[in-house]
């Protein structure tokens, strides 16, 4: 077996040379902060969609900024009517600039680690100090960038193979929609911890709903299916919950509506109704290291009392499973989003 590529962590672009660096997971539950996560593609000669990645993280900060400090700042003491709106424009710049800057410094050490066969999957964490920032008069000018440290944690990742049987998603429907789900924030990571004991054995990612019957999105992915009319294949639509529902803005889940616009492809913002599960043809999820993965079957609650459940077996389950390993719709999404991949990857100079 070959060994996999070490973990690296920085600060500010400072690499810091430890055995111990923590999983990606451990590092996320100890820091507050906005962040995002992607990979590198082809042999590590790109990041994937890093434009937009950046773009979702600056606007995560402003969000957590404006409506959840908490949830940006490490300080326990943070008071939000201390903090003034930031311009949005302003967020872009500053945090493309904080992030490009503490990159370029580290990249090149991750790469030159990397072990072959691997891609690096790549997260980047902005975390604020409030103590830096209660020393600031003008919180709206240009020296707010000053209260942020930016932390990148690198790690070895091994894309799966596309459309093989085995390698799909097995989900099951366990949970409540997360708060401010507009915004992607590390504490999440410590909060859907709560979940895992009403995961069932083999399942891979656990769905969210309110109410038992529309489906939001996965704890970490965004969930589409392609549903039938009437039970006729050849009217469909592909469904997915809209942001105003409370789900992540993913940025593979914006590609894939894009992708369906640009294709011709009919698709509703409408969150997947679970009590239509016999007109589900495909389904599949996407995330920034999956990208899209198709799913293999969903086991959902024959009762919406989950509150009252201590652990998987004490819920009585229905599931769904799919016919095909991979639907003609993921397979046309899936390859589509792919060849889009290199042509908008941020290119690494090695």
């Amino acid at each position: 077996m070959s060994i996999p590529s070490p973990r690296i962590l920085s600060c500010n672009g400072v690499v810091s040379y430890s055995s111990e660096t923590p999983s990606v997971s451990t590092f996320l539950q100890a820091h507050p902060g906005a962040y995002t996560t992607t990979r590198t593609h082809n042999n590590s000669s790109c990041l994937m969609f890093w434009e937009r990645h950046v773009q979702r993280l600056a606007n995560s900060g402003r969000i957590l900024f404006d409506s959840n400090p908490q949830l940006l700042f490490k300080s326990a003491d943070v008071i939000p009517s201390l903090l003034t709106p930031v311009p949005s424009s302003m967020w872009e710049l500053m945090i493309k600039s904080l992030v490009d800057d503490s990159l370029n410094k580290v990249l090149p050490v991750a790469l030159k680690e990397r072990r072959d066969g691997e891609e690096l999957a790549v997260t980047v964490l902005v975390e604020g100090d409030f103590q830096k920032l209660s020393r600031i008069e003008d919180v709206s000018g240009s020296s707010i960038g000053g209260v942020f440290d930016v932390y990148a944690h690198f790690s070895g990742y091994v894309p799966f193979g596309f459309g093989v049987w085995g390698n799909g998603a097995r989900l099951a429907v366990v949970g409540c929609g997360r708060d401010v789900a507009e915004a992607k924030y590390s504490d999440w990571v410590r909060l859907r911890k709560s979940l895992e004991k009403l995961r069932p054995p083999s399942v891979t990612e656990l769905l969210l709903s309110n109410d038992g019957d529309r489906i939001l999105e996965g704890s970490v992915t965004n969930f589409f299916v392609v549903c039938c009319k009437d039970n006729s294949a050849a009217d469909f639509e592909v469904q997915t919950a809209p942001i105003s529902d409370g789900v992540l803005p993913g940025v593979i889940r914006q590609l894939v509506i894009e992708v369906c616009i640009s294709k011709g492809i009919p698709l509703r913002e409408v969150a997947p109704s679970w009590s239509e599960h016999e007109l589900w043809a495909e389904a599949f999820i996407t995330s920034s290291l999956r990208v899209l993965q198709h799913v293999e079957s969903i086991q959902a609650p024959r009762t919406w009392e989950l509150r009252e459940s201590k652990c998987w077996d004490e819920i009585a389950w229905k599931e769904k499973q799919f016919e095909e390993s991979f639907g003609m719709i993921t397979k046309v999404l899936q390859k589509e989003i792919m060849e889009r991949a290199g042509l908008e990857g941020y290119i690494l100079n090695r």
